[in-house]
């Protein structure tokens, strides 16, 4: 088996704008491609379903990156745009192996867990009837402004336990993390994020109370013995975590759904399409766009290539969810389709841990939107619409609708 010896593709600003066409490009070309990405780190790329699922679960691939600063100098085309994430967030449970991913999954797992979300049904569908209250009369609004970002947010922070007063700190410093930006001002909001944590970390454990943050902080005072910067770093896992990626996967999904008419009237015509409707989102423009870091230990074949040791990984997650070798016509939204075994919320031990909290807050999200407006359309050119400087994550900045008149049809 042989390695590619074509130069790598360099992903740009096209990537980040429209990465379904350049996954269609590469996926045509070949599953395994040498890239190098939008903050000018020399990665392999993976655009296939088969060969992409089958690495997620690879334990020749680690996440395990507190000893891969060498590798990120070495394949790093340009030192002033590597990211510095404090130590907490390096060393969170997203980069790390077995057995010490398996002891903090463990333990917050537990808040995760089916049974668990469902006692939080009624409480999320509370915060959505009154933000949509709160929207009523209204003939223009913004699904992300005025009604993903705070409904997500307010959840996952009452989950925590994260003061109303920090809320918007919390908000602002996770979608920094999320995106783009400069080296500098990533490592500010990193910095931030973590004094932020920190300080109710400690205030938590002064007064805890009965969320989920204060029992990570009990678990570290008790027999599990979680340290002080093991608790910060989950806190900041979970907000960042289960707020971009949830905002983005309804922003998305609505906007699919105004784009896509016929399946907007399907899904009204019959709402207990809902959750399959919910996969299908997630399959056809899911709110990550590649997975999160992964190195090669050894020499990795992935088809007639073969990936060499200490080299970085990258799953693209849009393109494999497209892939027609999978998913036939993977380029049309069908409500009614089974989108089962898609990899927007990644696969093997690093599966998401809060998706059944997503799955949840965006069934509540769209349920409850589509009974309270009959009426929905977009209020911008579609191409006027802007995503997200980000090239991990896949989302639009703002998505406003209206309510008034009569709603497209298909």
């Amino acid at each position: 088996m042989s390695s590619p010896t074509t130069e790598p593709v360099v992903l740009g600003a096209d990537f980040v704008r429209d990465p379904h066409s350049v996954y269609d490009r590469l996926r045509a070309e070949g599953a395994v491609h040498r890239a190098i990405m939008p903050t000018g780190l020399k990665v392999w790329l993976i655009t296939s379903y088969e060969e992409g699922r089958a690495l997620l679960a690879d334990p020749r691939l680690s996440k395990n990156m507190a000893d891969a600063g060498h590798l990120f100098t070495l394949h790093q085309t340009d030192m002033s745009r590597q990211r510095d994430y404090s130590h907490s967030i390096q060393q969170s449970m997203i980069n790390m192996d077995p057995p010490d991913h398996t002891r903090l999954r463990g333990l917050v797992g537990k808040a995760f867990t089916m049974r668990q979300v469902n006692r939080l049904r009624p409480r999320i569908e509370e915060i959505a009837d009154e933000l949509l209250d709160s929207l009523a009369g209204r003939t223009e609004f913004d699904i992300v402004d005025d009604y993903a970002a705070p409904l997500v947010s307010t959840v996952i922070s009452e989950l925590l336990g994260v003061p109303e007063g920090d809320r918007a700190e919390f908000r602002t410093t996770s979608e920094i993390l999320t995106s783009d930006a400069d080296r500098d001002e990533v490592n500010k909001a990193s910095n931030a994020l973590l004094t932020l944590v920190s300080a109710i970390v400690e205030a938590k454990r002064a007064e805890p109370d009965d969320r989920l943050l204060s029992s990570l902080i009990l678990a570290a005072d008790g027999e599990d013995r979680l340290t002080h910067e093991e608790v910060v770093s989950l806190a900041v896992v979970l907000f960042v975590g289960g707020f971009d990626t949830t905002v983005n996967l309804i922003g998305n999904g609505t906007l699919a759904l105004l784009r896509n008419p016929d399946q907007l009237a399907a899904l009204r015509a019959d709402p207990s399409l809902l959750p399959g409707a919910v996969e299908e989102f997630l399959r056809f423009d899911g709110s990550a766009n590649i997975s999160h870091f992964r190195r090669t230990t050894a020499a990795v074949p992935v088809g007639d290539t073969t990936i060499p040791a200490d080299e970085f990984v990258f799953v693209g997650l849009l393109a494999a969810n497209r892939d027609a070798a999978r998913y036939p016509d993977p380029d049309a939204l069908d409500v009614t389709r089974s989108a089962t075994g898609h990899l927007a919320f990644g696969h093997g031990i690093h599966h998401c841990v809060g998706a059944p909290l997503a799955r949840a807050e965006s069934e509540i999200a769209f349920g409850r939107l589509l009974n309270r407006f009959p009426v929905l359309n977009l209020a911008i050119d579609p191409e006027k619409l802007t995503q997200r400087p980000s090239m991990l994550h896949r989302g639009v900045r703002s998505l406003p609708v209206r309510t008034d008149g009569v709603e497209e049809s298909g």
